[in-house]
C-alpha cells in the first residue's frame, strides 16, 4: 500500500476578470461573451458511484498527452483526489485548494507550469487533506486559462453536479457515460441523458462496462438508457492492484480502451 503523503502548496496568478463561458448556464450573466476556445474538451461521468470514471478519464488524458498538451481536471467533489488514483499524491504541484483566489484572467501558462506531472500529462487535482470544492467562478476562470493553453482538456466530472445542471459539461465537445452492465447504472445513465440536454453541442456517448452479473448485454444498456455506445470495456482484474501499488496501469483493457476512444474521439 503506497502511503498518502501532502505535495506542497504553490502560488497562483490571476489579474483582471475574464468571461464566464464556463460558468453553468444558470450562473452566466445574460450578457457574457463567449470566448474562443483552442483545447478540446472531453468530459468523463459514471452513471453510478463506482463505475470507472476517473479511471477511465486519466487513461484517456494520458493517451490524448502522447500527441497534444493536455491536462485531466478532477471535478468530483466526492472524491479523494485525483493524484491518489495516478499515484502522483506525493508529488510537488498545486491542487484545487491552492487555486482559491485564482480569479480573472489567470494565466494559462504559468498554470500549467505548476501543476504536478503524470508522465508528459498535467493533473489538477482535487487534496484529500483539504476537501473544500472550489468555487464555481475559479473553476471557471481557471478552465477557460487551460482550454487557451493545451490541445486537449479531459474534465472527470461530478454526476451530482451534472444532474443538478452546476457542472461545466455543457462546455464539452464530447462527454463519455461510463456505464457497468446491470440495471441501475442503465437508470442511471438515462438520468445523466436527460440532464445532458443542457450540453446541445455535445457528443454523448456509453463507455459500457462489463461484467455483466444479470447478463444485461450492452445493445439493450444503449436502448434502455438512449445513447449509442463508444466504446465497450471488460473487466481488467490487474486495474485495482496496480492502482493500489503504482497508480493507474500503462496496459491492460483500460489502456486499450483509452487508445482507441482517443483515436475515435479526439481525431
Amino acid at each position: 500500500m503506497r502511503t498518502l503523503v501532502r505535495g506542497r502548496v504553490a502560488d497562483t496568478v490571476a489579474t483582471a476578470r475574464a468571461p464566464d463561458a464556463w460558468l453553468p448556464d444558470a450562473m452566466i450573466p445574460l450578457a457574457a461573451p463567449v470566448p474562443t476556445r483552442r483545447a478540446t474538451v472531453v468530459g468523463v461521468v459514471g452513471a453510478r458511484g463506482g463505475a470507472g470514471a476517473s479511471s477511465l478519464a486519466a487513461a484517456l488524458a494520458r493517451e490524448a498527452s502522447r500527441s497534444t498538451a493536455t491536462t485531466v481536471v478532477d471535478l468530483d467533489r466526492a472524491c479523494g483526489g485525483l493524484d491518489v488514483l495516478v499515484g502522483l499524491e506525493g508529488a510537488d504541484g498545486v491542487r484545487w485548494p491552492d487555486l482559491a483566489t485564482a480569479r480573472g484572467d489567470v494565466d494559462g501558462d504559468d498554470l500549467l507550469a505548476m501543476l504536478p506531472r503524470w508522465g508528459t500529462c498535467a493533473v489538477l487535482s482535487a487534496d484529500r487533506s483539504r476537501p473544500v470544492p472550489p468555487e464555481p467562478a475559479v473553476v471557471a476562470d481557471v478552465l477557460h486559462a487551460l482550454s487557451r493553453t493545451t490541445g486537449v482538456l479531459v474534465l472527470d466530472l461530478d454526476r451530482s453536479a451534472v444532474v443538478a445542471g452546476e457542472s461545466v459539461a455543457a462546455v464539452c465537445d464530447t462527454v463519455l457515460v461510463v456505464t457497468p452492465r446491470d440495471l441501475r447504472a442503465t437508470a442511471g445513465a438515462l438520468a445523466l441523458r436527460l440532464a445532458l440536454r443542457s450540453a446541445p453541442g455535445a457528443d454523448v456517448g456509453l463507455v459500457v462496462r462489463g461484467p455483466a452479473p444479470g447478463g444485461l448485454g450492452s445493445a439493450e444498456v444503449a436502448h434502455a438508457a438512449g445513447l449509442p455506445v463508444l466504446a465497450t470495456l471488460p473487466l481488467d482484474r490487474r486495474l485495482a492492484v496496480g492502482t493500489e501499488h503504482g497508480g493507474l496501469p500503462s496496459t491492460g483493457a483500460l489502456a486499450r480502451a483509452a487508445r482507441r476512444l482517443a483515436r475515435d474521439v479526439l481525431r
